[in-house]
């Protein structure tokens, strides 16, 4: 895999490269077919005077259906003017040329189209510094000022990308070069907290991140078109020095019984049990099941979902009831409930989808995870 990256040497700031394979990260199935990685391409020029071109304004792929994940049409560079501590949480700020995004609300996706005036596509990611997790289901707002003066204010989505995976963004125009504030105001984590993160993360917190926008900043907002766009795939995850990705375990590296993987609109559902003795944390003396939901690539953390499961055995429910979405060091975000009984060898565990990720989708993600049929998994 070659990479490459680009510094900034007057703000300092890095500018995260173009490179990074295709390929599954070790989620693949054999149903799927990878995509190879295309040539480099020359990087499109950007003038001094004109608004950054996103390479998302005219959809250039679609994916082999009216559903499922396929490799985006471009890579850019990213600029990551720096990160910053506050309270139980770390923020970075990142910046790339502006995107074309879909917004979700249940099952039904909206365009957000780039608009004239809008100069980036800022994102923010919030997590543990502890431990590197990455924190969803946490509201996240943002104000950009200059010399003292507001430029703009508002919520920005929780967002889904193939090289960034959950993060927070949008579109934003600012008032020229020059020096700007972002401050990144961060809610407290809305998913229960087991484990050491019982008792963190309820409180928000508020961080202040500066950044340039001039000519060598625009310079660095790099792009390339790919062969592969269209094709059944995704880009690997960015790596981004300090800032981790929000990746899901493998399915072998769970704790407890590990049950199987359902497929559900392209996401692959994860189940497995703890027993009663390792389940403290979770439940009052029952065993625990969890879902640890995933994109099929790259094993990217799916959150902000409604999940709810029934355990049958012999053609009886054992159980049946709501999915609670938790943030535990051990497991991960994940799905999960007290069961009466732990699963048993040819229980049927279906997990059905109440509510798809309410996550905004850049390209690639937009037709995929929305149209969720149950998912049954045989332990």
């Amino acid at each position: 895999m070659n990479r490459r990256s680009f510094l900034h040497s007057a703000t300092g700031a890095a500018a995260l490269g173009l490179a990074g394979c295709l390929g599954d990260g070790g989620g693949t199935d054999a149903t799927d077919t990878r995509a190879t990685e295309p040539s480099p391409a020359t990087a499109s020029p950007t003038d001094e005077n004109s608004q950054t071109t996103s390479p998302t304004a005219s959809p250039t792929a679609t994916p082999d259906g009216p559903s499922g994940v396929y490799v985006q049409s471009f890579r850019e560079t990213m600029v990551m003017p720096g990160t910053k501590t506050a309270g139980d949480y770390r923020f970075a700020l990142l910046i790339a040329v502006p995107h074309r995004f879909w917004t979700v609300t249940l099952a039904e996706r909206s365009v957000t189209p780039i608009r004239d005036g809008d100069d980036v596509h800022l994102m923010a990611t919030v997590w543990d510094p502890a431990t590197g997790t990455v924190l969803p289901d946490s509201n996240l707002s943002v104000e950009i000022a200059r010399d003292g003066e507001l430029v703009s204010q508002e919520v920005i989505y929780p967002m889904l990308s193939q090289r960034m995976g959950f993060h927070y963004g949008a579109n934003f125009g600012l008032e020229g070069d020059g020096t700007y504030t972002a401050r990144l105001s961060v809610g407290g984590v809305s998913a229960r907290t087991t484990g050491a993160f019982a008792d963190r993360f309820g409180d928000g917190e508020t961080a202040e991140i500066k950044f340039e926008w001039s000519k060598q900043v625009r310079e660095q907002l790099k792009t390339e078109q790919l062969d592969a766009a269209g094709k059944r795939g995704a880009l690997a995850p960015m790596e981004m020095g300090e800032l981790p990705q929000p990746l899901a375990a493998e399915p072998a590296d769970l704790p407890g019984t590990v049950h199987g993987t359902g497929r559900s609109d392209d996401a692959k559902l994860v189940a497995t049990h703890l027993s009663a003795d390792a389940a403290s944390r979770f439940t009052d003396g029952d065993p625990y099941l969890a879902i640890s939901a995933r994109t099929p690539f790259n094993r990217l953390v799916l959150p902000a979902m409604g999940l709810s499961a029934t355990v049958a055995r012999g053609g009886e429910t054992v159980f049946e009831g709501q999915l609670r979405r938790t943030l535990d060091p051990d497991l991960g975000y994940h799905y999960g409930a007290a069961v009466p009984e732990a699963p048993q060898s040819d229980d049927e565990i279906t997990v059905s989808v109440d509510t798809p990720p309410q996550l905004a989708r850049h390209e690639g993600y937009e037709r995929a995870f929305l149209q969720m049929e149950p998912a049954t998994i045989t332990a």
